[in-house]
């Protein structure tokens, strides 16, 4: 099975011109992060996902529990439950097209690795509480 070409996430509310402060790279996959700005580019799988959002870094780093916390199956199952929701919403108008602007291609079965899940997930928690959304019934636990 072919994976699609890219999956682009791109959350534009605040973009920041700031240089790279560390890339770290997990296998194929290489993390760049700039203050508010997290960019996940595996070329390999060809994807690329992009996540530009004031705090959400500074968040991460507060408020996240550690990667070892999580499995994969638990991230891509409420990853397809967030995403399901936010593309319902980018396609209603009962919601705010401020914040649902754009559609996520993520697909079931993918696999996108950890990391991407790992990021994904914590973004949409992330997402929730600043804008007081409720996307899912998840209940974090912080």
């Amino acid at each position: 099975m072919k994976l699609p070409w890219s999956i682009l996430i791109t959350l534009c509310l605040f973009a920041s011109c700031k240089t790279p402060e560390s890339v770290s790279q997990n296998s194929e996959t290489q993390v760049t992060e700039n203050q508010d700005t997290i960019k996940l580019v595996n070329d390999e799988l060809e994807y690329e996902v992009i996540i530009i959002e004031a705090g959400f870094d500074s968040w991460m780093a507060r408020r996240a529990k550690p990667k070892n916390f999580y499995t994969q199956s638990f991230l891509e199952a409420r990853n397809i439950q967030y995403v399901t929701e936010w593309n319902n919403r980018v396609v209603s108008s009962r919601y705010n097209n401020n914040l649902y602007e754009m559609s996520i291609n993520y697909q079931q079965g993918i696999d996108y690795g950890f990391e991407v899940n790992y990021l994904l997930y914590h973004y949409f928690v992330f997402f929730e509480e600043k804008y007081k959304q409720k996307l899912t019934s998840h209940i974090p636990r912080f």
